[in-house]
Parts: C-alpha cells; structure tokens; sequence
C-alpha cells in the first residue's frame, strides 16, 4: 500500500481525470442528441447504455495497451501527400467522417426535415439503431482517450481507475446535459457544429495535419459563453421549434 502515499500517483490520477471528462463531453453531447430521437420513455436508458458502453470499451482497450500503442505503427504511405498511414490514423478517419456526415444529417432533419415535415425519422429510429451509432462513436472517441491515458499515467490501475471516475461524472451529468440542450434548440445547433470541427479535427490528424486541441475547445468555450448570453437575452422570447418527431 506504499504506492499510495506517492504524490505522484495522486497528481496522475487527478489530472488524468480532468482530461478524461474533457475528452468525454463531446461524447455526451453526441449520446445525448442521438438518444433525443428515441421516444422520451427510452432516452434515459439509451443514455446510460451509451455511457456504460464508453466505459467498457475504454477499460478493454486499457487492457490491450500493447495492441493499442502499435496503432501508432506506419502501415504504409500515401505516395501524393506523403503521410504516413497507422491504424489510429484510419479509425480517425473513419470515425471523423462518420460524425461529419451524422451531424449534417441532424442538423438538416432538425431544420428542414423531410419535405418540411417533422415526421422524416417516425419508425425509421430504433433503440438498438441508436446504440449501435453510440458504440461506433464510443470507440473512436476511446482510442483517443486511452492513448492520452497510456502517455499521461504509468500504472494500469491509475488509468482505469481514472476512467471510471469520469465515466461516473459524465454518467451523473448526462441527463442534465441532455434536458439542457433539448430545451434549447440554438444550443443543440451548436453542439451539432461543435461535433462538426470535432469531426474535421479527427480528419485532419489522421491526414498528419495536427490541429491543438486547446483551440478547439477555447473556440467551443467562446461560442458557448456567447450562446449563453444570448439565451439570456432571449429569455422572454419564444424559441424556435425544431422538428421532434417523437414528443
């Protein structure tokens, strides 16, 4: 039990946790705008599920560090740019454009719908359609905060111990999230653009053109901050509604 009254441990374990429930709001916004086309009965269930989804692919991934790390490895290269092509690099790929594509869609359904109607997604959305989106998202979302994880902190327990913290916080937030931005349709615009720069972010690091993370959230930050202000201008003004198919 010596290990426990190293400083470093703690210090690793604190801010390991810090950065994993920032890495992880993005991924409660997707959940949450994904389990608000469910019927309300279900939502709930949809967001945990998701949640709890995150944190076993996290752990397992945490488990197969060795795996994981040779991601990092050159398969080959693009003989026209030049870049350098891994595993990790491929999934970002993969996973940017898939939540490019999703969040034009959603923000397309939720302005226009289908021939202006709310009803464009009435029985074509199921539970398990939903989760399944969720579990795809989970594990691009995953990789990057299991490989910050791996460079941040030495000892397994740490890591996973930190995961399940900020799995539990984002776990006890989510409903609020989710309420809070379905309450609010700008707000959901929003977090659907924000998903849209997450989405080119991914893009471009697996293309080697890295992008700072810490503009990226100082730029949702500021745009959020401005929203906010807005919202209280607009507090006695009657929103504009969005189609709900399911309400």
């Amino acid at each position: 039990m010596d290990f426990l009254a190293d400083p470093q441990i703690w210090i690793s374990l604190f801010t390991l946790t810090a950065l994993e429930i920032v890495l992880g709001i993005d991924n409660v916004i997707f959940i949450s705008i994904l389990a608000g086309k469910l019927p309300v009965a279900q939502q709930d269930k949809a967001r945990k599920t998701g949640l709890m989804l995150a944190l076993v692919t996290r752990i397992l991934l945490l488990c197969s560090i060795t795996w994981v790390m040779s991601l990092t490895k050159v398969l080959f290269t693009l003989p026209v740019m030049d870049v350098p092509v891994t595993g990790k690099s491929l999934i970002l790929l993969a996973g940017g454009l898939f939540l490019i594509g999703k969040s034009v869609m959603e923000i397309h359904e939720k302005l226009e719908g289908a021939d202006g109607h709310a009803t464009s997604t009435l029985g074509k959305v199921s539970f398990n359609g939903v989760i399944f989106q969720i579990l795809l998202l989970d594990i691009v979302f995953s990789l990057d905060s299991v490989i910050t994880a791996v460079g941040m902190a030495n000892q397994l327990w740490v890591m996973i111990v930190a995961v399940i913290i900020a799995l539990g916080v984002m776990l006890a937030f989510a409903g609020a999230v989710s309420d809070f931005v379905n309450k609010h349709p700008t707000l959901k615009m929003l977090a659907l653009s924000f998903l849209i720069l997450i989405g080119v972010m991914l893009v471009g690091d697996s293309l080697g053109h890295h992008i700072p993370k810490g503009y990226i959230y100082f730029s949702m930050a500021f745009a959020f901050g401005v929203e906010m202000l807005n919202l209280r201008l607009r507090a006695k003004a009657k929103p504009v509604e969005l189609h709900q198919p399911y309400r």
